[in-house]
């Protein structure tokens, strides 16, 4: 089976029963850590890599769609697993630039990361509705293809081939990747609250409309990356004086991985 391939038409009613008791289905991801999981440190070397979203990990049998969770802030992307062919001097792990720039690791810096393999099923599709707090616990990530894994793997036999320079003096070889792009610009003293990127449109009015109620502005853009449509939400812009007290109030409406894009 291959974890990367979703349906073409993931919103599909299946008409299976009579149309008053016929269930529509979503494809939805599923942690899978049975297949796959490890918390090991991970280093990106500084240089841009190739192939969007990835990391290499000796332990790896077969390419596989994970996410990839940074426990010291919290944050979390989807990519590509690959397995690494050679084992060079330091940490386990090796990822790609834009999987430290989605995950706040600077160049240079090992940082532990955990990986956990995903799976795609059907679930019973949930009506929105407003005055509930959120969704599936992995709706709100971004994704990345297989499509990628080509490429980052000629990308990481290059930087396999060259010695990785780990100390506290080291000075890293290029500039942390920047932020993924189209995110918010935050307001001159204001900053804007990341809610979450979600590939189905109605979670994401659910989630805005959610916000809205409880007196916190929000909005809904909709956008594309590699051929998917998602619909990025954002809270704010939020107050200088009042950024913390914000973001909890965010966290309590059930967006416990809520985060300020800047500050």
């Amino acid at each position: 089976m291959n974890p990367f391939k979703s349906n073409d038409n993931p919103d599909s009613t299946q008409d299976s029963a009579p149309a008053e008791t016929s269930v529509r289905l979503v494809d939805r991801d599923v942690e899978a850590p049975q297949v796959f999981q490890v918390t090991d440190e991970a280093l990106w070397d500084g240089r841009p890599s190739l192939g969007g979203v990835w990391v290499a990990s000796p332990d790896a049998k077969d390419p596989e769609r994970v996410i990839l969770r940074n426990p010291t802030n919290g944050k979390f992307v989807i990519g590509a697993l690959f397995r690494r062919e050679r084992l060079n001097p330091g940490p386990a792990l090796q990822i790609s630039s834009d999987a430290a720039a989605a995950l706040d690791i600077l160049a240079g810096n090992p940082t532990k990361l955990n990986v956990t393999a995903l799976r795609r099923e059907e679930a019973k599709a949930e009506t929105p509705d407003a005055a509930r707090p959120i969704l599936d616990a992995n709706e709100a990530v971004q994704t990345s293809s297989l499509g990628a894994v080509t490429a980052a793997g000629a990308a990481l036999d290059k930087v396999d081939a060259q010695p990785i320079t780990n100390t506290a003096s080291a000075t890293p070889t290029a500039t942390p990747a920047a932020k993924p792009a189209q995110q918010p610009a935050a307001a001159s003293g204001k900053a804007m609250i990341q809610i979450g990127i979600f590939s189905v449109e109605a979670n994401a009015n659910r989630a805005a409309s959610t916000l809205t109620k409880a007196g916190i502005a929000a909005s809904v853009t909709k956008d594309s990356s590699q051929g998917k449509t998602f619909w990025r939400v954002t809270a704010g812009p939020a107050p200088s004086n009042a950024r913390d007290a914000t973001l909890t109030k965010v966290k309590g409406l059930g967006f416990t991985d809520a985060y300020y894009l800047s500050r």
